[in-house]
């Protein structure tokens, strides 16, 4: 049997060791990097990058693609990977009733978990590896190269003992997460008077 996706004998399994790996990496990467992509595309009301980024500019944002809206988005990408989770659950477990409406992050992570008996027994194995690829370039051409990864954003302003000391500790912040989180003393920055008293009280070199 050769592997679906790159053709090189493979054994009896459907897809090659390399490829499988690979699958694996995009379907890991791939909430954020369509996080990322919306937040490219659909300005948000207001987050602690949007207060950096907005400060002192003027005039109207671009008018969006929606065309292209509605092809990179996390619903349609959810939508197309349910369907490879449900055919991938139908084949497996042919008398399991199909699984219920999921996140994109959620069928990415149960498609992951299953990449072995994927590789080695999922007919459709190349087909679903192509099309996680196709939608991997999609996302990338908005956001680009590499991968979003987490952005430092300033320090800590939690107050942490009856002395007043300040945290401090650097605060950072992944594409496609709701609040900001300080590692160091757990305080969650979540909603606009939150994130406008971070980035008002941080110090002048941050």
């Amino acid at each position: 049997m050769t592997c679906g996706l790159c053709g090189i004998d493979t054994g009896t399994a459907h897809l090659c060791a390399r490829d499988a790996a690979r699958l694996a990496a995009r379907l890991t990467d791939l909430p954020t990097l369509y996080a990322e992509a919306a937040e490219c595309l659909v300005p948000r009301r207001l987050g602690f990058g949007d207060i950096v980024a907005t400060k002192g500019a003027a005039g109207p944002r671009s008018p969006l693609n929606e065309d292209l809206l509605d092809e990179i988005s996390p619903g349609r990408a959810a939508a197309v990977l349910q369907s490879w989770r449900e055919d991938v659950q139908r084949v497996r477990w042919p008398h399991h009733t199909p699984p219920p409406p999921a996140t994109l992050a959620a069928t990415c992570r149960w498609l992951a978990m299953e990449i072995d008996w994927i590789a080695a027994h999922y007919p459709a194995a190349g087909d679903l590896a192509r099309e996680v690829r196709t939608l991997e370039v999609q996302a990338r051409h908005v956001v680009g190269d590499p991968p979003p990864r987490p952005k430092t954003v300033g320090v800590c302003i939690a107050v942490t003992d009856d002395h007043g000391t300040l945290c401090g500790a650097t605060l950072t912040h992944t594409a496609g997460q709701r609040a900001i989180t300080c590692r160091t003393c757990h305080t969650v920055y979540r909603t606009e008077q939150e994130l406008l008293l971070l980035l008002h009280y941080q110090p002048v070199a941050a």
